[in-house]
């Protein structure tokens, strides 16, 4: 009779967690969608924040970038604390962490409040992130599964991030300007008791002590980089000390938390995961991906607004349909990732990229709408399908019980890629674009180096001006700008197609062995009668 209790309750067991794994799915992108809706939804609110609470410079440029400056330095933190004391633990901490901080913010009377409540998402962010990849790596341990929920996943991701900017204008149209920030908690309020009653807890390696020197030497020096990348992005001097030395300290940071780990019998991060060409291919595939990417988005929104003259909300239904194009690769990813393989799906998701941007260096000073339809189409499948092989095939080589330190990996390389995207194409940018503005006729040396700054920095000089100078000087910005554009685009193919080259290293073929051990995962009725037993 025992035994045939035993064997019920086992085959209800594994019943339950066949079931309620692609709930868990939906549980996890839901959380994701409030982070990557998060990194976005505040850029269109920047005009309303900085009249109602009438930051400074300095204030201001922290008030943007302190959220995704936190989230970046805090991710391998948190992704190694959750293999140690159990992921689905740091994702309900990080539920909680966000929603206190979206009330805070929402309501922050004055700019430090506003900087600090960022900073206290962008901790609950980093919670958040890792976490969800770790847990999908351990429910889904099937890879033909996992590379679905990847898909999904990441089209997720890409929704939050395109949606962002039009929430955040809905909201702006008809509330004030922390309701950017109230969205998030009605959200937490219910994702945080559906994640504990739905969400299984899963381990790395609990041997030895977590290594708390090492994650704190991790965080400040992921801090230094990312912080002096997006001053360089910013259009700050490389030499100067407020750039120069978060590089150098940072890089010291993470040269002497590399050399930690190596001497450690239970590091943090273990490092011979990039002895694996495949995982370590993975990741600088990942860089490369949003190096183009995010230095493009910025630089297409400038061109939209205002070579074009289109309005925020054009600009982002512009955009649009390359966050479409990218959830339609996201969903198709996993069965062009099991005909095709890792190797070719990432070649063929970069060259179809690096196609996209050639093609788009035929945008000129007026509007053609079937071009840039046609190049954002082709830019947001390529970019999604090299971003989603990369991805796959970075967790699939990572050993279970490091799915956190890996996906930390996976995250810290998108975020660093993000930022010296835009400190790269940004410095080619403007070193394309300024010379142009140097002997406009009557003009004087400082006004066309005023103007020399940017296309936004241009107009004002243009419009102070007036009359005929005036006109001369806006037309050779916008000129300017075109040609500025068309160089950094075929920069960015170059970098693409060294990407498609990396990839090369990738697997020729989509390996589904045995799925890998790992702990079971209860139904949520067999984790109610543990309880009650217990």
């Amino acid at each position: 009779m025992s035994g045939t209790t035993t064997a019920a309750a086992r085959c209800r067991r594994e019943t339950g967690a066949g079931a309620n794994r692609w709930v868990v799915l939906v549980v996890l992108c839901v959380s994701l969608l409030l982070v990557a809706l998060d990194a976005t939804v505040l850029h269109v609110a920047v005009p309303a924040v900085t009249e109602d609470l009438k930051p400074g410079a300095i204030e201001l440029l922290w008030i943007v970038d302190v959220y995704p400056l936190v989230c970046a330095s805090l991710l391998i933190l948190f992704g190694t604390l959750g293999d140690r004391v159990g992921r689905r633990r740091v994702l309900l901490l990080g539920y909680g962490l966000f929603g206190v901080a979206s009330g805070i913010a929402a309501l922050a009377d004055n700019a430090q409040v506003l900087i600090g409540a960022r900073a206290l998402l962008g901790v609950g962010g980093a919670m958040i992130m890792p976490a969800t990849l770790s847990i999908l790596r351990q429910v889904f341990p099937d890879r033909r599964e996992r590379a679905l929920a990847i898909g999904i996943w990441s089209a997720v991701a890409a929704v939050g991030a395109a949606v962002g900017p039009l929430l955040g204008g809905f909201l702006l149209e008809h509330f004030w300007w922390g309701s950017v920030f109230l969205i998030n908690i009605p959200l937490m309020l219910i994702s945080l008791p559906i994640g504990r009653l739905l969400l299984p807890e899963s381990r790395g390696d609990r041997n030895g002590p977590w290594d708390v020197v090492g994650a704190l030497m991790a965080a400040a020096g992921l801090f230094g980089i990312v912080l002096g990348v997006k001053r360089l992005g910013g259009g700050e001097a490389p030499f100067g000390p407020f750039t120069l030395v978060p590089l150098l300290v940072g890089g010291a940071l993470m040269a002497g938390f590399v050399r930690r780990q190596r001497r450690r019998v239970q590091p943090l991060v273990d490092l011979r995961m990039f002895s694996r060409p495949a995982f370590s291919t993975s990741v600088g595939c990942i860089v490369l991906a949003m190096l183009a990417l995010v230095g493009l988005e910025l630089i297409a929104a400038q061109y939209l607004q205002l070579v074009l003259g289109l309005s925020p909300l054009e600009t982002g239904l512009r955009l649009l349909p390359l966050t479409v194009a990218a959830m339609a690769s996201g969903l198709a990813g996993a069965k062009m990732l099991r005909r095709f393989g890792p190797r070719a799906m990432v070649c063929f998701g970069f060259c179809l990229t690096a196609a996209a941007v050639v093609t788009l260096t035929a945008m000129g000073g007026d509007d053609n709408t079937g071009l840039l339809l046609f190049g954002f189409i082709l830019l947001g499948f390529g970019l999604e399908t090299t971003l989603f092989g990369a991805y796959e095939s970075m967790l699939s080589e990572a050993p279970p019980a490091q799915a956190g330190g890996a996906a930390a990996i996976g995250e810290t390389s998108y975020q660093l890629g993000a930022g010296i995207g835009i400190a790269l194409l940004g410095s080619v940018m403007n070193r394309a674009y300024a010379p142009g503005l140097a002997s406009v006729p009557g003009v004087s040396a400082g006004d066309s180096a005023a103007a020399g700054h940017s296309l936004g920095e241009a107009y004002d000089v243009a419009a102070r001006l007036g009359g005929s100078r005036g006109d001369a000087l806006r037309h050779a910005a916008r000129d300017s700008f075109v040609h500025g554009l068309h160089v950094t685009l075929l920069v960015s193919a170059g970098l693409l197609l060294l990407g498609a080259v990396m990839a090369l290293r990738l697997p020729r073929v989509m390996e589904c062995g045995a799925p890998a051990a790992g702990p079971a995962i209860p139904a949520p009725r067999d984790v109610a009668e543990s309880r009650v037993s217990a």
